[in-house]
């Protein structure tokens, strides 16, 4: 499992002024991702890739597109969470055909689906594709919330291997490296990499990984060798330039900054707004004072 462990960019989507997939630019933005930013690997179709708005073919074309450039250079996971279960499974193994490393699936939103109904979903889709599965707890967006007894019962199922924990609650993350010191463990909060580096996570995965991977890479490096200050400082500077972009509209800007690095990054697909030309100006600023 090493090969899952390490800096994951959440891959950025270009879509044309139209909201069509733009092939282009998601080429470019993956060669960026591993000539440039230096990651150990992508996290294809998750929230920052736009997912939930998109088509189940406009969905596996993405993942056809992201695993063709990246060439086996790093580890590759598909995000194939959905709501319908049956596309799940659909979209698990057209990525697990593509070679994908991994699987990963958000946990059932919107409705108030029971723990037997959500571990249910999971098991059908390892069942169904025998891949390796990282559950993707966001429960600021799902309204999901699981302990650490649920997540031991997700775990018994051996192919479920790990979680991207995108949750403020540190305690839990302990708990959960402390319970299950085998299973792979993901920070999702960029703003948060230090702090969970130091409870001993095995990688992370971000959307300004796109555009500050290297820096990401040397935060994670340093925590994981005890050299703290030194990774905090980073950390301030990264949660500097957070804090600008998610005042600026958070994918939209880091489109535009991938843009100033040289990456022909498209749009945001609607509903997703496009940037008025003075937040184009401030994408700008922001890539000039943090980048």
């Amino acid at each position: 499992m090493d090969k899952l462990k390490g800096i994951f960019s959440a891959l950025l989507v270009a879509f044309d002024k139209d909201g069509n997939i733009d092939e282009k630019g998601i080429r470019e933005t993956v060669r960026h991702n591993i000539d440039n930013m230096k990651v150990d690997g992508l996290y294809v179709g998750g929230s920052t890739g736009e997912n939930f708005m998109l088509t189940t073919e406009d969905k596996k074309r993405i993942f056809d597109i992201a695993m063709d450039e990246a060439k086996g250079q790093i580890a590759m996971i598909a995000q194939v969470g959905a709501l319908d279960l049956r596309e799940a499974v659909e979209l698990g193994k057209y990525a697990t055909d593509l070679g994908y490393d991994a699987l990963s699936a958000v946990t059932p939103f919107y409705y108030k689906f029971t723990f037997e109904e959500i571990k249910n979903y999971y098991n059908t889709i390892t069942n169904e594709t025998n891949n390796k599965m990282i559950v993707y707890s966001i429960s600021l967006l799902t309204g999901v919330n699981m302990s650490v007894s649920q997540f031991a019962e997700l775990f018994e199922n051996k192919n479920i291997i790990g979680v991207k924990f995108t949750e403020g609650n540190f305690y839990l993350m302990e708990r959960l490296r402390h319970a299950f010191p085998d299973k792979l463990i993901y920070s999702g909060f960029d703003e948060m990499l230090l702090s969970a580096t130091v409870l001993n996570v095995d990688g992370a995965i971000g959307s300004t990984y796109n555009i500050n991977g290297v820096n990401a890479k040397k935060i994670f490096t340093l925590a994981k060798e005890g050299k703290v200050d030194e990774a905090r400082e980073l950390q301030r500077q990264a949660n500097d330039m957070i804090e600008a972009i998610l005042g600026n509209g958070l994918f939209q800007t880091l489109k535009e900054i991938l843009k100033c690095q040289g990456v022909d990054a498209g749009f945001c697909k609607e509903p997703l707004g496009k940037l008025p030309p003075e937040k184009v100006e401030r994408a700008k600023e922001i890539y000039r004072n943090y980048l």
